[in-house]
């Protein structure tokens, strides 16, 4: 079978650019430190907190996971017609007190509060794609969103699923909203599967559940403004975005190896 040619991308020789892609990596490094120190306040190991659940509830993440996600674009987008943006830190607060609620609950109120949970994140999304100057109601925003679901949340681990979700291993191109939720869905039931199982204990449910919401809704807002960010620098110089993501690529391996940025 006929292999085909690698692509070669011209190099970005722009100083200005490379500041904001260094600002950008910056950001996606620093997005999880926070969610491990929460998670480790919790006092339970990310690698066995689905071990908690049921096994029905288990058996279920995926088809869960893609309701929560077809439910939250309708009422997220529906929300920021009735609600202004609000602000990072206020998603934040309304995420972490919906956790807190679902998890004073144990499993059952848990269970309930993963849509809410999912939708909150979503509009927080949405708003910082507006603050980019991009539109929140447009198809290509909310597979952009869909592209930030997928990277699995502070819980995650695999760096190199992050790092190919950037590098746009996640072909979306010509699909529709609905076709890539069922793509995205089995890696986000995971994770949320690990939030699911830190609530199930009732005397903890409450703080373990504003803890991880707290720490979710940072993470993804990190996230969503890396993505954005990204989307905005190619389209205000032109740059490919292929040539923008592996850029940002190899300077968020200079950081996380602690080797210096370049800079103007």
């Amino acid at each position: 079978m006929d292999r085909k040619p690698q692509v070669v991308l011209p190099p970005i020789t722009d100083d200005a650019v490379h500041q904001q892609i260094n600002r950008l990596a910056r950001r996606y490094v620093d997005a999880g430190g926070l969610g491990m120190e929460l998670l480790s306040i919790v006092g339970t190991s990310a690698e066995t907190l689905i071990e908690r659940l049921p096994g029905f509830v288990r058996s279920r993440m995926d088809g869960l996971t893609r309701m929560a996600l077809r439910r939250a674009f309708s009422v997220a987008c529906s929300s920021r017609r009735v609600l202004r943006d609000r602000g990072d830190w206020f998603n934040r607060m309304t995420s972490t007190v919906s956790g807190a609620a679902g998890g004073a609950g144990g499993i059952a109120g848990a269970m309930v509060e993963l849509p809410v949970t999912v939708t909150l994140l979503l509009r927080s999304m949405l708003d910082i794609a507006a603050e980019h100057g991009l539109d929140p109601d447009s198809e290509e925003v909310q597979l952009e969103c869909l592209r930030i679901f997928a990277s699995a949340g502070p819980m995650e681990d695999d760096d190199d699923v992050d790092l190919g979700l950037l590098a746009a291993r996640l072909s979306i191109t010509g699909q529709t909203v609905q076709g890539v939720i069922a793509r995205v869905a089995p890696r986000l039931s995971v994770s949320l599967a690990q939030k699911l199982a830190a609530q199930a204990a009732p005397i903890f449910g409450a703080v373990a559940g504003a803890s991880i919401n707290y720490t979710f809704a940072r993470y993804y807002q990190e996230v969503a403004r890396v993505h954005f960010g990204l989307l905005r620098l190619g389209r205000e110089t032109g740059i490919p975005p292929e040539a923008l993501t592996e850029a940002l690529r190899l300077a968020i391996g200079r950081i996380e190896h602690r080797q210096p940025l370049r800079s103007a």
